[in-house]
């Protein structure tokens, strides 16, 4: 058990160091302008902000649990964190030293109701990966596990001793800091910090929660069962825990390793295009996706079948560590779905569309300035790769980010749950892949899933007119049905109300009704027609044809019949 001394000096120290620099920048922020001396705080913004982040980099390394991950959480915060910030934090990383061996065996053996000896015939004491909240060991199963699960080699995750109360304690801090900073009218108006340190605790408290990632395991390894570009582990539950993770050895060439996968004969160009592609299918095809897809967290495989290059040599993607998350609901994937489709035509205005509909800004925020600066940068950046951005003039480049960020940072930005995880998700992926091939292009891989979208926003559209005119064709023909009904309940004088001429006014309102319904059934087909034409040019004319009748209909019905009243 970890020492509350210890624990609540670790609370302290946070809320120390939170209240130094909230109360710094209050002075120079609010204080000075006050007075008459803004451009005081102003001269020195950015080398203070940088100070800060510095600071924080090295509290985090100190303490070590959740403050590794807030810094990480914070470097890619691009929408509300000015970029000394992100910048400074990008470095930070989940690796600490591993935990005293001795405390890792209690905690595995309390767990797991065995000496580690009768649970695994091998365990190794030097961790393969040792983070903040978790070390990974390489093992053997056990003679009568390996029968039953059909291997031996194994990895087993031990959560950190004590982790449980420093997540606690850590989470209380920053709950008393975003309480702080919500008394700030300009943050409490950008960004909703409470929601924020939800999400991130949820996030948190799934990672030290191994029964949860081995679930997460197994779920994304039946969303790719039938794909054989991706692999996953298999999780060896008679070993698992919640604090103690029994997972089949998968380890392979790392990703990043372009040296290894050349001397394999694989192309790393190919498995950046392949990593993207698997990805965009987590992220559009499944709803579910790894949020952390980092080097470390991603093996190419060699295997009997696979996707193959020049070379011939087939191989897949294996991905590790399902401890962070996410799923994107139908709602967001909707809207995700409309961003790709903008952002693979270039198209600005659609592009910030998508956004306000995702709620990603606020309903009363003007987008025109959003969709100027995205329009700049389709122009002059949108069809370039890393290696052609490399050739970029620095001065171009950086006055062009300078002015993209400051219209980025004065949008009112807010992002809905699970968008932070795609953000860092997509942005990590795109890291990857660039490394192993700096010709990669982001706009250019996205490109055949916007294709895909626009096929199925077609089908979708085309389905709904069909939906929309069963109903129609139903309301016509109940109608008449309805109307001879009331005009029998009218003759037989069972409406309370009677006025003369009804059965004229009854007759007259039918045929209105038919003309009405009739151009309804114009719009929508002549509206399908134009749509469908862009995908399906043969259907959409047959359509746009078609249009026609209900259009005659609705212009001449009753023109030219008597009517047998007069």
């Amino acid at each position: 058990m970890t020492n509350v001394r210890h624990l609540r000096a670790r609370y302290r120290k946070i809320l120390r160091f939170a209240s130094r620099y909230i109360v710094q920048e209050w002075w120079f922020e609010v204080a000075l302008p006050r007075i008459g001396l803004a451009s005081i705080g102003r001269r020195g913004r950015a080398s203070r902000t940088r100070r800060i982040a510095r600071h924080f980099h090295d509290l985090a390394i100190e303490l070590g649990g959740l403050m590794i991950k807030v810094g990480q959480f914070m470097s890619s915060r691009l929408d509300v964190l000015p970029p000394e910030i992100t910048s400074e934090l990008e470095g930070l990383q989940d690796e600490v030293p591993a935990a005293d061996f001795a405390l890792v065996r209690e905690l595995a053996e309390a767990d797991l109701g065995v000496a580690l000896e009768s649970a695994y015939t091998s365990f190794d004491p030097t961790p393969v990966a040792a983070a903040s909240l978790g070390q990974v060991h390489r093992a053997t199963l056990s003679q009568r596990d390996a029968d039953l699960v059909g291997f031996a080699d194994v990895v087993v995750k031990v959560q950190r001793p004590g982790i449980d109360e420093i997540v606690k304690v850590d989470l209380a801090a920053l709950r008393k800091v975003a309480d702080w900073l919500n008394r700030v009218a300009f943050i409490s108006q950008r960004v909703d910090l409470r929601a924020l340190l939800g999400e991130f605790a949820r996030i948190s408290m799934q990672e030290i929660d191994y029964l949860h990632e081995g679930s997460s395991a197994e779920r994304f390894a039946e969303n790719f069962a039938d794909d054989p570009r991706v692999l996953a582990p298999t999780v060896v539950w008679e070993r698992t825990t919640r604090r103690v993770l029994t997972l089949s050895d998968v380890t392979a060439t790392k990703i990043s390793d372009s040296d290894s996968l050349r001397a394999a004969g694989i192309n790393p160009a190919a498995v950046a295009e392949e990593l993207a592609s698997a990805m965009f299918d987590q992220l559009f095809t499944h709803g579910f996706f790894h949020a952390d897809p980092h080097p470390g967290n991603i093996f190419v495989t060699p295997t009997a079948s696979g996707p193959t290059d020049a070379t011939g040599v087939p191989w897949a993607l294996t991905f590790v560590d399902f401890g962070m998350m996410g799923e994107v609901p139908d709602s967001l994937r909707g809207g995700m779905q409309r961003l790709v489709v903008a952002v693979a035509a270039r198209d600005s205005k659609g592009l910030v569309a998508s956004i306000r509909e995702m709620g990603m800004l606020l309903p009363s925020a003007e987008g025109a300035p959003l969709e100027r600066a995205m329009g700049e940068l389709f122009d002059r950046f949108g069809g370039l790769g890393f290696a052609e951005l490399q050739k970029v003039d620095p001065r171009e480049f950086k006055d062009f980010a300078d002015k993209f960020g400051k219209v980025m940072r004065t949008m009112p930005f807010q992002l809905p749950e699970n968008l932070l995880l795609i953000i860092r998700a997509v942005s990590v992926t795109s890291g990857v892949s660039t490394a192993l091939n700096p010709a990669f292009n982001i706009w250019t891989a996205i490109e055949p899933y916007a294709a895909r979208l626009t096929r199925k926003q077609g089908s979708d559209t085309l389905r709904a007119f069909a939906d929309q005119a069963l109903a129609t064709v139903g309301v016509l023909a109940r109608l008449p049905q309805q109307l001879d009904d009331l005009s029998t309940l009218i003759q037989r004088g069972q409406l309370a109300i009677r006025t003369p001429g009804l059965d004229q006014r009854v007759r007259s309102f039918e045929r209105l009704t038919h003309r009405v319904l009739s151009a309804i059934v114009f719009a929508g087909l002549l509206l399908g027609g134009i749509f469908l034409k862009q995908t399906d040019e043969v259907f959409g004319w047959v359509l746009m044809a078609v249009s026609g009748l209900p259009l005659l209909h609705a212009l001449f019905a009753g023109v030219f019949s008597r009517d047998p009243s007069r």
